[in-house]
């Protein structure tokens, strides 16, 4: 008998209430990161949002809290969006997969998050389409690697094509989960997630970068 394959499908309810999603995925079981996570951490902002920001998945603070994007990389892509003249009240931030996967630490100590796997990310992938399925954005911001991965498929390398708007879906991962769940002239770009600038050698340079990409949304989104 051949194994079943990690799916959150039979989790997700038939909805188009973000709020009822969001208390769905407490009851997740699609794959095991359940099992070590305080909580799951579902996506946060407005229905009709312009832009949709994704990321990997939640860190250490919001997965005690329970909202994405409070942690210092959250911080840091706040200030970042305000400086590159994205509003943030019309975004909504969400993640990739929706448990923190990480490493074991001594109590008391930030526990350090481990990257997803791909059986994890695709295991996690209707949660983001029944989001997106809500949201219907004109903007889709991929936060790093493995939210590219998730969203444009295995074989996308971000520092090869960072910064620079793709039509939506055309050039998306599996695009019949997700092509009427944007808007027509809907667009995706991918960039750094903030944690990257964090862990940054030269952190100055990292950020220009981020909020470089972050402008390019902005006056993308301007101009349509």
């Amino acid at each position: 008998m051949a194994d079943t394959v990690p799916t959150a499908a039979p989790f997700v309810p038939e909805t188009d209430d973000l709020d009822r999603l969001r208390e769905a995925v407490q009851s997740c079981r699609g794959c095991d990161l359940y099992k070590e996570a305080t909580q799951a951490v579902f996506g946060a902002g407005p229905p009709d949002a312009d832009a949709v920001m994704v990321g990997e998945q939640p860190g250490d603070v919001e997965d005690r809290q329970g909202v994405p994007f409070v942690g210092p990389a959250g911080k840091l892509l706040d200030r970042a969006m305000a400086e590159a003249g994205l509003d943030r009240s019309r975004t909504y931030v969400t993640n990739a997969v929706k448990h923190f996967k990480h490493k074991p630490a001594a109590p008391g100590k930030r526990r350090i998050h481990e990257s997803p796997n791909r059986t994890e990310i695709v295991a996690c992938r209707p949660w983001l389409v029944a989001e997106f399925s809500v949201l219907h954005p004109r903007a889709v911001v991929a936060l790093g690697a493995v939210a590219a991965k998730a969203l444009l498929g295995p074989s996308f390398r971000v520092t090869q094509q960072r910064g620079i708007p793709m039509p939506w879906p055309d050039s998306a991962y599996h695009p019949e989960d997700f092509a009427a769940e944007v808007q027509d002239n809907a667009f995706v770009l991918a960039t750094i997630h903030p944690s990257a600038v964090l862990r940054a050698d030269d952190r100055d340079a990292a950020y220009r970068g981020l909020v470089d990409d972050l402008r390019v949304v902005a006056e993308s989104l301007a101009s349509r």
